[in-house]
């Protein structure tokens, strides 16, 4: 019998279902449904390979044969012939592996792990908006610390934030270039910081009223519009303006507000919601933003889904304050360490702050629900202007 081609182009057809072979490692596999797939069996480096060649219905038995000839060659060369094929493959992709595609891709992989599945924009923008308009058409192996540099630059000292946000996705794109296979400088983010320097810019904190002062700013909240009540909801809560945004009617139950994790900063991706214990104020704030109600939705904006996040800072810039809503958890903060007696860990959880080792929290198993409903009361006499400015203490 012959070591090679035992099988005919005009035998094949008659073949039935299985592996049948034409030698040399050469086999046609015949399926169920009909279909049949060219296969070859190799021996590389002292392991067993199994490498696809096409499907019958594209690839004729001349063709085949040619292929598992060109495959031995290489394996007598000392070659994977499967190593060959992806190789080759990149090569004649490279013109896709530009740094736009590879970013793109880059974003696609973690969405998973950010808010909303990145679809504000956030994790991508400062790419899109101070790399990829430079450098996107270059293929991602070819840009170096150089090309990095003088791209970011221009923002490097004056937007300080948004350039470390571009370096720091570039250094996770440049790494999902190297897991594809591709050879690009996983140094060349640090390479460039190098040649930028240290930045110049200074940030500046957001300005916080003193928590003296809340009560007179509260109190000038007088309107039942679904901004004032709003920021007064925030001032009571200390929590950021998107929970208090996206805040719904089944989030409530009883004094308790349940904060899904998606709508806290640092939560996002996981399964923990965040309780926030009402005050007698707050409630009462809710019960007078209910009739504004839609689609269960609290605060509204008159078009379409709830308000924006600029609508209370707004309100504060109009009236020309240097300070803005964000502020506020900080003059919560300051009134616990100084109005009250507070454990740290308890003020800290106030904030949804995490605190100690990771190990720690997950001995910790409370969010000190009670300790701080007695705080937020309190926090919420003080606002309004009806506590008695006595130190509270925690029994």
């Amino acid at each position: 019998m012959r070591a090679l081609n035992r099988l005919s182009a005009t035998g094949i057809k008659s073949l039935g279902e299985g592996k049948h072979p034409d030698g040399g490692g050469l086999w046609l596999h015949k399926r169920k449904d009909g279909g049949a797939q060219w296969f070859l069996r190799l021996t590389v480096h002292g392991r067993r390979r199994e490498m696809g060649l096409g499907r019958l219905a594209d690839v004729s038995l001349k063709e085949a044969r040619l292929a598992a000839e060109k495959c031995r060659a290489l394996v007598r060369e000392g070659k994977d012939p499967i190593k060959e094929r992806d190789r080759q493959r990149r090569e004649g992709a490279r013109s896709d592996n530009t740094l736009r595609s590879v970013a793109e891709d880059a974003f696609e992989a973690r969405k998973a792990e950010l808010r909303g599945e990145g679809k504000a924009g956030r994790w991508f923008s400062p790419l899109e908006l101070h790399v990829l308009t430079k450098l996107g058409k270059v293929p991602v192996e070819e840009v170096n610390q150089q090309d990095i540099k003088e791209t970011l630059a221009p923002i490097w000292h004056t937007k300080a934030d948004t350039a470390r946000k571009a370096m720091n996705r570039l250094n996770i794109v440049f790494k999902h270039a190297a897991a594809l296979g591709l050879d690009v400088d996983l140094q060349a983010t640090d390479k460039a910081r190098a040649l930028l320097g240290k930045s110049r810019h200074q940030p500046k904190n957001i300005v916080a009223m003193d928590w003296r002062d809340v009560p007179a700013f509260y109190a000038s909240l007088s309107e039942p519009t679904l901004t004032h009540l709003a920021l007064r909801l925030l001032i009571l809560t200390g929590t950021r303006s998107k929970p208090i945004r996206f805040l719904h009617e089944d989030h409530i139950d009883g004094d308790v507000w349940t904060v899904p994790a998606e709508l806290m900063k640092g939560l996002e991706g996981k399964t923990g919601d965040f309780r926030v214990p009402l005050s007698n104020e707050a409630l009462s704030i809710i019960e007078q933003a209910r009739p504004h109600a839609r689609d269960g939705f609290l605060f509204p904006s008159s078009r379409k889904g709830v308000i924006s996040d600029a609508t209370m800072a707004r309100l504060m810039e109009r009236r020309e304050m240097a300070e803005r809503p964000h502020g506020f958890r900080s003059s919560l903060r300051t009134w616990l360490s100084e109005a009250t007696s507070a454990p740290p860990e308890v003020a800290e959880t106030v904030l949804a702050h995490a605190t100690g080792s990771a190990v720690e929290r997950a001995y910790r198993r409370t969010d000190f629900l009670e300790q701080r409903r007695a705080l937020m009361e309190r926090w919420a006499e003080h606002v309004s202007g009806s506590g008695s400015g006595k130190v509270v203490k925690l029994a």
